[in-house]
């Protein structure tokens, strides 16, 4: 099944490094941002500083006759003149200057040189009362933008210089504009280059994940490819390949000794199974059949606790031979049903069945008779007679479930936690605690699980879930 792009490790690792760079190109052009916006205000302010000495010197030398205001006007616009002609898109002058002189007592008229609004500039300018010799910022009614002004005093005159920010502002517009499309286009770039090559990168360890997801317990002797490249990838792949050698050999090792255990075990035991039954079938006295009769049965009893006991321990290990394939697990049901149900008869149960036809698995057709039997075995063995007994079959999302279900007094307290475990059983259970443990283990081998609960109303349930086979049978 496609993965969604954004549940992918190459997304989010593109992710996180694309919002690491750009919080750290964004802190960055702050950085610089602030650096160049106070440059310009320092230069700025180191105009108006000698600007304003250059006229208040003037002021000083020229005479006070009625030709003072035109030279201070003449040279107050000079001035301005100095300044770069920035232009904004529409060809509009960003910088605005103005030049104020006033008496001190107001003895005379202002000289003003500047835009025309001076009424809105000279009430600026006595609210901010400027401090002589120190530019400072003041807004200015009607203006955008604040001016920045430098005030100095003469001879009883005092002059105020001041220029517009309008040109320093569009400046740094035009550098966080132009940054912010760089910084985009970088950072989309840079996100598409992290994903591609972590995407390039994890491919790999995906190619990697399907291997193992196919390799079980019946097909150990598959390998990770070999990788061209020396990296870290490559040395796992080799550090996976050489635990699966180790596993392979414990696996076979393990299967070695449970087949000679079995093997070794299971020869005495059918030797003195011969002898006994040799010794029924000749003319003993009455009073031996019977106990040599018990004696088989007794072996034979061994001999299954043995099997089972070592198909459990495969199991667990996983080291269990499967031999698997596609079948209808609801006849397989339908058939272990019709073959229990004379022995529940007896007992006086009642049998529901609820099984959903063409239930596929993919599973190994004896281990599984073995373990639908062990379930209808443990109803036999621990139920009292008289019970009813629920037997569901259905497939859904993918699982199959089997449940086996009863109005009996359900699993004691201190055998639920543990009923899987082997050897487990009940105080008055006449059997071995091997059936749900043998149960357990083989739904496991096979993909699935095994789930044990009380009924509400007393009474236990059992769910066996398997994944459902994607083959049909033939």
């Amino acid at each position: 099944m496609r993965k969604v792009l954004r549940t992918t490790a190459a997304w989010r690792l593109s992710i996180w490094t694309t919002l690491a760079f750009a919080v750290g190109t964004g802190l960055a052009f702050s950085i610089v941002y602030l650096f160049v916006a106070r440059i310009i205000q320092e230069r700025g302010d180191a105009w108006l500083r000698g600007e304003a000495e250059v006229l208040s010197q003037v002021s000083t030398d020229t005479p006070r006759d009625h030709l003072y205001h035109r030279i201070m006007g003449e040279v107050a616009e000079l001035a301005t003149r100095e300044l770069p002609d920035e232009r904004n898109a529409r060809g509009q002058s960003l910088n605005a200057v103005f030049f104020l002189e006033e008496d001190r007592d107001h003895s005379e008229s202002p000289l003003w040189v500047g835009p025309s609004a001076q009424d809105a500039f000279l009430k600026a300018i006595q609210r901010a009362e400027p401090v002589a010799g120190k530019p400072q910022s003041i807004k200015v009614d009607g203006w955008s933008t604040s001016f920045r002004v430098v005030a100095l005093h003469e001879n009883g005159r005092t002059i105020y210089l001041g220029l517009s920010n309008h040109g320093a502002k569009h400046l740094l517009d035009n550098l966080t504009e132009r940054f912010l499309m760089v910084w985009g286009g970088t950072a989309l770039m840079g996100f598409l280059i992290s994903y591609l090559g972590a995407r390039r990168t994890l491919l790999r360890v995906e190619r990697i994940t399907e291997t193992v997801a196919r390799i079980g317990t019946e097909d150990l002797g598959e390998r990770l490819p070999a990788q061209a490249k020396s990296d870290e990838i490559s040395r796992l792949s080799e550090t996976f390949n050489h635990m699966l050698d180790r596993i392979q050999t414990s696996v076979n090792q393990l299967r070695c000794v449970t087949d000679a255990v079995a093997h070794d075990l299971k020869s005495p035991v059918t030797s003195i199974r011969g002898t006994l039954e040799s010794a029924l079938c000749n003319d003993a006295k009455e009073e031996w059949r019977d106990s040599v009769g018990e004696a088989i049965e007794g072996l034979d009893r061994l001999l299954h606790v043995l099997n089972t006991n070592l198909d459990v321990a495969e199991a667990q290990a996983g080291a269990l031979h499967m031999d698997r394939s596609a079948l209808d697990l609801s006849d397989v049901v339908r058939r272990l049903v019709d073959l229990y149900h004379p022995a529940m008869a007896e007992r006086h149960h009642e049998v529901s069945v609820d099984i959903e036809s063409h239930v596929i698995v993919d599973a190994d057709i004896r281990l599984l008779n073995r373990v639908i039997s062990n379930l209808f075995e443990n109803e036999l063995t621990h139920l009292p007679a008289g019970k009813k007994i629920l037997i569901r079959l259905s497939s859904h999302d993918g699982l199959t479930e089997l449940v086996v279900e009863d109005d009996g007094p359900g699993f004691p307290a201190d055998v639920s936690s543990r009923a899987f475990e082997r050897f487990v059983k009940g105080k008055h259970s006449p059997g071995h605690g091997l059936g749900l443990a043998f149960v357990h283990a083989v739904v496991q081998s096979h993909g699935g699980a095994v789930n044990i609960a009380d009924r509400p109303m007393g009474g236990a349930i059992i769910t066996v879930s398997l994944p459902a086979g994607a083959l049909h049978p033939v």
